[in-house]
């Protein structure tokens, strides 16, 4: 066997062992999708057979039970206005950052980097949304998503940024363009797999996020499905059937944006790790 083959082997092997250490994911998601189709009694025994009888009915029953509606909607509304927001903003802000060099803008990447670590402190948001009287409104938690999500979507934007050629802009101002037109015009159509990445991500964690909710929410009128699931569980501890069919619901528009946008979503990642 040749050295050439003896890596290709290795790299085979390695891809095998990769690849079946990823499908382990598929135990507990198998797990919960077969049971939200079980009875209570099959739903508890955690196992991976079929429903002895497939009952739909199921998931009929959580939505009406736990008036899943509002908390759907509630979800929506806090997920897809942080993503705008945080779109609108972090990608004019990272448009800047890696154009123009100075040393403000350096200090900027620090403190934004410094950002993507410091955990968010409590009392004193909970103070600042009282002083703003935007303590337990819809407005007060999409402000706190947005700014919690800003660091991270600065170093993602910027990293892709960076990989887009300065010759553009020079030839889009030579063109007429004044730096409104030169960003939407020019560099935000070159941003979709970056916009889409980050939205994915930013949905995802918000989607999925409890504790905002359950910090600074008081009125269960706008409690989110993550919190539902919380609450379902406390309610139905004994109906597993119910609870996995409460997790599915929950993770559906996460799994339909991925897959939807899964092709942008690997470039967007990948796109500013060559030459950023």
């Amino acid at each position: 066997m040749t050295l050439s083959q003896k890596k290709r082997l290795e790299l085979a092997v390695g891809d095998l062992c990769i690849l079946l250490l990823s499908l382990i994911i598929l135990i507990p998601l198998s797990m919960v999708l077969l049971g939200s189709f079980k009875t209570s009694r099959e739903a508890m025994d955690m196992s991976l057979s079929l429903p002895a009888q497939w009952i739909w009915q199921n998931y009929v029953e959580v939505f009406i039970r736990g008036k899943l509606a509002k908390p759907f909607l509630n979800s929506m509304i806090f997920s897809v206005s942080t993503v705008v927001l945080n779109i609108t903003i972090t990608s004019m802000a990272a448009f800047y950052l890696s154009r123009v060099q100075s040393r403000m803008n350096s200090i900027l990447n620090i403190f934004f980097t410094v950002g993507m670590i410091s955990p968010l402190a409590m009392i004193p948001t909970i103070k600042v949304l009282q002083a703003l009287s935007l303590n337990n409104t819809y407005l007060g938690v999409i402000l706190i998503y947005t700014a919690m999500k800003i660091p991270f979507s600065i170093f993602l934007f910027v990293g892709f940024i960076k990989t887009v050629p300065k010759e553009m802009d020079e030839a889009a101002i030579i063109d007429g363009c004044n730096s409104v037109q030169l960003f939407f015009r020019i560099v935000l159509p070159l941003l979709v797999p970056v916009v889409v990445t980050d939205a994915f991500i930013v949905f995802m964690s918000v989607w999925n996020d409890i504790n905002i909710p359950l910090y600074f929410l008081n009125s269960t009128e706008k409690w989110t499905m993550s919190l539902t699931v919380y609450n379902f569980f406390g309610q139905y501890s004994r109906d597993w059937n119910l609870v996995f069919a409460n997790l599915i619901i929950t993770s559906v528009p996460v799994v339909l944006m991925y897959m939807f946008g899964q092709k942008y979503i690997v470039k967007g990642l990948t796109a500013g790790a060559v030459k950023g």
